[in-house]
């Protein structure tokens, strides 16, 4: 099924189980640990073997030598398996980094051996026997140094224009020219990349821990040199992602090839030291930000510059992308600018582009608007805009981010917000912050599979994936609603290489686009069933487990028959995307405390009002919020990924020393979802929120606490050595 036209009343607009507060069908298995993860996944009849992986020791250069002989001597040791032995692999469609394989050194921590042995702790022991002797070049690893080698990246629009933005920029009456900076961030998901890989003669069989089944599934396909046919790729359940599982990683490459040496199915866990510096990680920013605006606060001119690095052949941090399409002006400029650093592979992380980019511009918007004397909400509503700025005759298909705005202040009681360093409750200094939310509205092709049997009952098939997000459920919901039959009446099964290839879980494209796929299949099997018992499928209903049409009624259970009845589509997309601009919105207000003494910044309180089209179920769609708005959080007050700039590595590549946010970090938060739908967005007419609930949450923090200090800081993260040597002293 294509979708090109926008939709008009269908059967989810009955919305009698999608839209619904509907508990999550797999939280008792997880809540009980019934819901078997990658590495836990096991079969009593088999001897699983260990592997543990080695990093490289050094960031650029190349192995001259290695010796294993101490190591394969170790009690317990089945095979060793080197990067110089396996030779150079071919890289898949997705990857960047070379994952294993070849004596060239990319990064730190790349992986360049795997031990496999009866145990975890002998593989450990051997990996630690492993003497490599490198060639060490030079590197670079200071984003700020090599600016001025960036250059303009090979990928889509690196640059715009519209009017001249030079000449309105001189000639505003009002100016502000600021450079903000974002620093390397992890993904530090609770479960680590794992793998448990099994050879049966040349077919691979594997569990793994995946947001993109069928993307993994190509690429270790085509780095091992085998038929994609031949491999069996399964991540029923997933502890979490954020991007970061996006692409093929070491840990399934490794678990493939250890399993292969060892003639054994083989279990690997990346361990989280090495883990940071192994997979991918935010790139670092630095950001330009320009504004002109009219002594009204209408904004003439509006520029947006990004530096971001990575790795030869890498990719940049899209961090100007929201500012092409956020605020209204007339003369625009946005660049960005890539440097080739010797770090780590940078790549998506939970609202790649948005993320860091409203972090930069949210503070400088806040900016212009006390340069021009204006309230910093009511700044962005009089600058708003119902068209593409840069593209005036494309609409947007909705946009309600005047509606979040203003609601939002009026919950939060942004009204009694009062001047930088008004507003203390002893030594604690109070202020309030707001920022815009906006994440572009993604869709991707997405198949599924629907059955119904002898008993009445729907199973819905898709390798569709579930990082918590609470695909599971939604699924179930779309399947439910579009068959008539209630939730216990529906089966789902997802992340397996076996089913139809769906969107998968990223760029918060994931539920709009799997629901939309098992609409579509759920489509064919009405039309099947229709068919099947002489009806027209034009005029029949589907309700309360029975099929109807005029006054004849049948229960579904008897229209499959003893065989059942299959249905299988594909949503594909047609050109409405390119008529409208189709994007998600919101707005962030947060309260914090920040200690007059110590510069502690404590958050009191957050509000997010988001507008995404309609919510297939608000409490999943809540869940995603607050957890983004907590990782918001956490890249605005600590989040930083500490770059030895002489050896080129991530210091802090642990939970010890990679501070991430806690329950005790974020008291009180509350979720309000806009009423809407969005026709042209997809037969569901929902968009994403996953990644808009993280859009802006560190710009409001850091105005917030603006707000209480009168101290501007415009390098991330907020810490209190930024702050403490301007706060105001304590009468």
């Amino acid at each position: 099924m294509q979708f090109d036209t926008p939709a008009t009343t269908n059967p989810i607009d009955n919305l009698k189980v999608v839209g619904q507060p509907i508990p999550r069908i797999d939280g008792q298995l997880k809540t009980t640990g019934r819901a078997m993860y990658a590495y836990e996944w096991h079969d009593a009849d088999v001897r699983y073997a260990y592997g543990y992986p080695v990093g490289a020791a050094i960031a650029k250069g190349r192995i001259k030598s290695m010796d294993i002989s101490a190591a394969k001597k170790v009690p317990g040791v089945i095979a060793v398996v080197t990067a110089p032995e396996v030779g150079k692999l071919k890289k898949g469609k997705y990857n960047t980094a070379n994952l294993f394989g070849g004596d060239e050194i990319q990064h730190y921590h790349q992986a360049i051996a795997v031990v496999v042995a009866e145990t975890f702790e002998q593989a450990r022991a051997a990996a630690a026997l492993i003497e490599v002797d490198y060639t060490e070049e030079k590197g670079a690893f200071d984003l700020k140094a090599a600016m001025d080698t960036a250059v303009k990246p090979e990928t889509e629009e690196p640059d715009s224009a519209a009017g001249d933005f030079e000449s309105a920029f001189k000639t505003a009456p009002v100016t502000l020219d600021q450079s903000y900076t974002t620093p390397d961030q992890s993904h530090s998901m609770m479960e680590p990349h794992a793998s448990i890989a099994a050879w049966d003669g040349d077919t691979l069989t594997l569990w793994t821990s995946s947001q993109m089944i069928d993307w993994w599934r190509s690429d270790l396909a085509t780095t091992l040199d085998i038929d994609k046919e031949k491999i069996h790729l399964m991540s029923p359940f997933i502890g979490g992602g954020f991007g970061g599982k996006l692409f093929l990683r070491a840990d399934a490459l490794l678990a493939a090839l250890g399993a292969k040496a060892a003639k054994r199915p083989v279990k690997i866990a990346l361990p989280r030291p090495l883990l940071v510096n192994n997979t991918t990680h935010r790139p670092a920013t630095i950001q330009r930000i320009r504004i002109g605006a009219e002594r009204d606060g209408k904004i003439t001119a509006i520029a947006h510059e990004s530096w971001s690095g990575d790795i030869e052949g890498g990719n940049p941090e899209t961090a100007v992308m929201q500012t092409r399409l956020l605020y209204a002006g007339e003369n625009r400029m946005t660049a960005m600018r890539l440097a080739t650093l010797d770090l780590p592979e940078g790549n998506a992380m939970r609202a790649p582009g948005e993320a860091p980019g409203l972090m930069a511009l949210e503070i400088a918007i806040d900016e212009i608007a006390e340069k021009v004397g204006i309230d910093p909400v009511q700044f962005r509503i009089l600058n708003d805009t119902k068209v593409d700025p840069e593209k005036p005759e494309r609409p947007f298909s909705h946009r309600d981010l005047v509606g979040c705005l203003k609601l939002g202040a009026e919950r939060f009681g942004w009204d009694v917000r009062g001047k930088p360093g008004s507003k203390r409750e002893g030594q604690w200094l109070i202020g309030t912050g707001v920022a815009a939310a906006f994440r572009n509205n993604l869709v991707m092709p997405s198949g599924a599979r629907v059955k119904l049997d002898s008993e009445g009952v729907i199973t819905v098939e898709t390798d569709m994936t579930d990082i918590g997000t609470g695909s599971y459920t939604i699924i179930a919901q779309t399947a439910a609603e579009m068959m008539g039959v209630a939730m216990d009446k529906v089966g789902v099964h997802l992340g397996d290489s076996r089913f139809p290839v769906s969107a998968g879980s990223g760029g918060q494209f994931g539920a709009n686009s799997a629901t939309s796929g098992v609409y579509a299949a759920c489509v064919k099997l009405r039309e099947a069933i229709a068919q099947k018992l002489g009806f027209n499928s034009d005029d029949v209903a589907f309700e309360n487990g029975t099929v109807r049409s005029g006054n004849r009624s049948v229960p579904l259970a008897e229209a499959a028959g003893s065989g059942g009845l299959v249905g299988e589509d594909t949503m594909t997309w047609g050109d409405l995307s390119k008529t409208h601009q189709q994007s998600t919105f919101g707005a962030h207000f947060v309260e914090v405390g920040v200690d007059a003494m110590t510069g502690e910044s404590r958050i009191r309180r957050m509000l997010a009002v988001c507008a995404a089209g309609r919510i297939l179920n608000p409490v999943t769609a809540r869940s995603q919020v607050i957890g983004a708005m907590t990782m918001g959080a956490g890249g605005a007050l600590f989040e930083e990924l500490a770059v030895d700039k002489s050896r080129g590595f991530f210091v802090n590549h642990d939970l010890a020393g990679y501070e991430v946010p806690v329950h005790a970090d974020i008291p009180h938060q509350e979720v309000i979802f806009m009423d809407e739908t969005d026709p042209m967005s997809s037969p569901m007419k929902a968009k994403g929120v996953g990644e808009l609930g993280l859009c802006g949450v560190a710009a409001a923090i850091a105005n917030a606490v603006y707000n209480a200090t009168g101290v501007r800081v415009r390098d991330y993260p907020v810490t209190l050595d930024k702050l403490i040597g301007g706060l105001p002293e304590i009468a």
